[in-house]
């Protein structure tokens, strides 16, 4: 299998780096396959369940610039600016869309590799899983007994 279009979602933690680096191995294996990065942010509203009775829109613009000052941070070395983006919206369905209208033939996120209750719960990157037209690669991330930032 041959990859051109590779899209790398991250939660914008420590372990981002780790993710895009597997990425950057496969592309490199793959005649420099196309690398698009990504980070979803939540609407304020879901957070929140729409309750608060005040206009969100100047905290969720704060949001997204630090979102995408961060991505920047984290993948200005491999992938270039037009091909870094930060979206609002649920996580699952935001990757699933980009993937589709881009021609994306390979999705790569980190997984945390819980069990028992956590994994009945779901996660984004079981969420990517089982709805990806693709392939999709989930990179083991954090260390054993390590607590992570999610």
């Amino acid at each position: 299998m041959s990859y051109h279009h590779i899209l790398v979602a991250v939660d914008l933690t420590k372990d981002s780096h780790k993710v895009l680096e597997r990425a950057v191995g496969i592309s490199s294996r793959n005649e420099n396959a196309k690398i698009s990065i990504m980070h979803t942010l939540e609407p304020l509203g879901f957070a929140y369940g729409g309750d608060i009775p005040m206009d969100l829109t100047s905290i969720q613009d704060q949001l997204d610039e630090h979102a995408k000052k961060r991505l920047a941070e984290i993948a200005s070395s491999h992938v270039s600016s037009e091909n870094q983006h930060v979206v609002v919206g649920m996580p699952d369905t935001e990757i699933h869309r980009f993937a589709e209208e881009n021609d994306v033939d390979l999705i790569v996120v980190g997984s945390h590799g819980r069990h028992g209750f956590a994994l009945l719960l779901g996660s984004t990157s079981t969420g990517v899983l089982h709805g990806a037209e693709c392939d999709v690669l989930a990179v083991r991330v954090g260390k054993k007994g390590e607590k992570t930032d999610e």
